[in-house]
């Protein structure tokens, strides 16, 4: 878990270097956002920040409860990214993975955003074909109907896409073309925005942050501790943080020697 105050240092460096003055914040993570003990600081914080007009959120909803909602609402948040696969709870807690899955309980939180709170809500399901495609309707009759998107779209609908370190069901992956195909078919019917751009939610090119290392590149680093996968070490180098592959066996604080694989939005990865 990252201290708030080091999560705050390092976002008021990179918004100062970007030098804009319309900057998302988007609390994301590979884990649920609302699990951070500190959320509701982190969202007061980044309000506090000149040059953040939004501060944004991804979530699941299943730990959102009026009392976080208004204290979110007060600190600031403009706009929560509300995933939920289906309506049907049988369904909803298949592909949830998990038998306490309340879909109930999310459907009245996703009414309460919407309803009582200055918070956007953008319904953001994941197209599961085979799956859920009865729901997907289903959904967007559902966030229309609560008045989702108020400032922005009120849907996100997401292409399922195969991750090598994700979760595996048992989908064949739709064509892009597919995709779109039915997103405009639904547009038509809902009268909906439902195909998205970046300049839906305000977002444009910027100064990018400079890229501090070279692919296949050798450098000399210091494991700082484990990473989020097995067999994973997180190490410094030039005032960045890289993640070592198969570097199990590597013990914390030691100075070994890398060679930078990847290099893409700022994420160094290494052997």
């Amino acid at each position: 878990m990252v201290d708030l105050s080091q999560l705050l240092e390092a976002f008021e460096w990179a918004v100062s270097f970007k030098e804009i003055d319309d900057i998302e914040a988007h609390i994301d993570t590979v884990g649920e956002p609302s699990m951070y003990p500190q959320l509701v600081d982190l969202v007061k914080k980044l309000s506090e920040n000149k040059n953040v007009t939004t501060i944004s959120m991804q979530t699941n909803g299943v730990l959102l409860n009026t009392k976080l909602i208004d204290e979110l609402d007060n600190a600031g948040l403009s706009r929560i990214n509300l995933s939920i696969e289906a309506l049907d709870p049988e369904l909803a807690k298949r592909i949830s993975g998990i038998d306490s899955y309340n879909i109930e309980k999310v459907r009245k939180t996703a009414e309460y955003i919407a309803m009582n709170t200055d918070i956007d809500l953008l319904i953001a399901p994941v197209w599961l074909p085979g799956i859920n495609d009865e729901e997907i309707p289903k959904l967007i009759e559902f966030a229309l109907k609560i008045g989702a998107g108020k400032k922005w779209p009120a849907l996100g609908i997401q292409k399922f896409l195969s991750h090598k370190n994700g979760r595996k069901p048992d989908v064949k992956v739709m064509s892009w073309e597919k995709f779109y195909s039915h997103l405009e078919e639904w547009e038509k019917k809902f009268q909906t925005k439902l195909i998205l751009s970046p300049q839906d939610f305000g977002s444009h090119v910027c100064k990018a942050l400079p890229r501090m290392f070279k692919r296949n590149e050798k450098v000399k680093v210091k494991v700082i501790g484990p990473g989020w996968m097995k067999g994973e070490k997180l190490a410094i180098a030039r005032d960045r943080v890289l993640t070592i592959v198969d570097a199990g066996n590597i013990p914390v604080g030691k100075e070994i020697p890398v060679r930078i694989a990847r290099v893409v939005d700022g994420i160094y990865m290494a052997r």
